[in-house]
């Protein structure tokens, strides 16, 4: 038995029920996958179950690489990267379907560099914390940046919620799994940060005051503060960005 690493922000997967939910949410067969963090390969061995046409398995821990490298031997459908996912190159993959338990220390980020190579993706379903899922609920009021891009670039559902019981070790949170379905069209990722930085770090002043917008029409929207417009104005205004 391999040592969760604090550092790492492991937390493992220990329920055969919520490994099952977790793949009945997920598109697998005949799909290529790609799961983030399978630590010991307990969600790793349902989702093989589902018959994907590819396997990718990316893990950074190098004890638990060496681990998987030895369980699955024998598979030759899978593939597995001993690295860490926000350095991963997705360029030679496409319609991709993410799972993952994420470490929730970097849940964010990870979130955030799918969007970027949201070309590649086609869906992902993630375990995050419960506070993490409700920051990219953009059917929540409060808009903030991960709620704005979350809409820009997914449909989004949280699928349900679970204990801290079913991980070793026991988290103090609940945590939620969630899906994202990426949109079909492009999105500049870069142009959407620039935007979501100068829109969010100036949430007290009118939005007209970040940025320059001349059409009569928006211009009304953008004479309001962050917090009085909905987010389809936000998109709106992102569109004359």
């Amino acid at each position: 038995m391999i040592n969760p690493k604090k550092s790492l922000s492991q937390n493992f997967l220990k329920d055969k029920n919520i490994c099952k939910k977790i793949v009945s949410e997920a598109n697998i067969k005949n799909n290529l996958v790609l799961e983030i963090g399978p630590g010991y390969g307990i969600l790793t061995d349902f989702i093989l179950k589902e018959k994907p046409k590819k396997f990718i398995l990316v893990e950074k821990d190098k004890k638990i690489f060496e681990f998987l490298k030895k369980k699955y031997s024998n598979n030759e459908n899978i593939i597995l990267h001993n690295k860490d996912i926000l350095n991963f190159n997705f360029k030679d993959l496409n319609n991709l379907i993410v799972i993952s338990n994420l470490p929730y220390n970097i849940s964010s980020k990870i979130i955030l560099n799918l969007f970027k190579n949201s070309e590649h993706c086609k869906e992902a379903i993630l375990m995050v914390q419960k506070e993490m899922a409700l920051k990219f609920d953009y059917s929540l009021k409060k808009l903030n940046k991960y709620k704005f891009l979350n809409k820009l670039f997914c449909h989004y559902k949280r699928c349900f919620d679970v204990s801290p019981n079913v991980f070793f070790p026991r988290p103090k949170v609940t945590s939620s799994v969630i899906k994202f379905n990426f949109r079909l069209k492009s999105i500049d990722y870069n142009n959407a940060i620039k935007f979501s930085s100068i829109i969010f770090k100036n949430k007290r002043k009118k939005i007209s005051n970040n940025i320059s917008i001349s059409e009569k029409e928006v211009l009304k929207i953008a004479n309001k503060r962050v917090d009085e417009i909905n987010i389809s104005e936000m998109l709106m205004i992102y569109n004359f960005f």
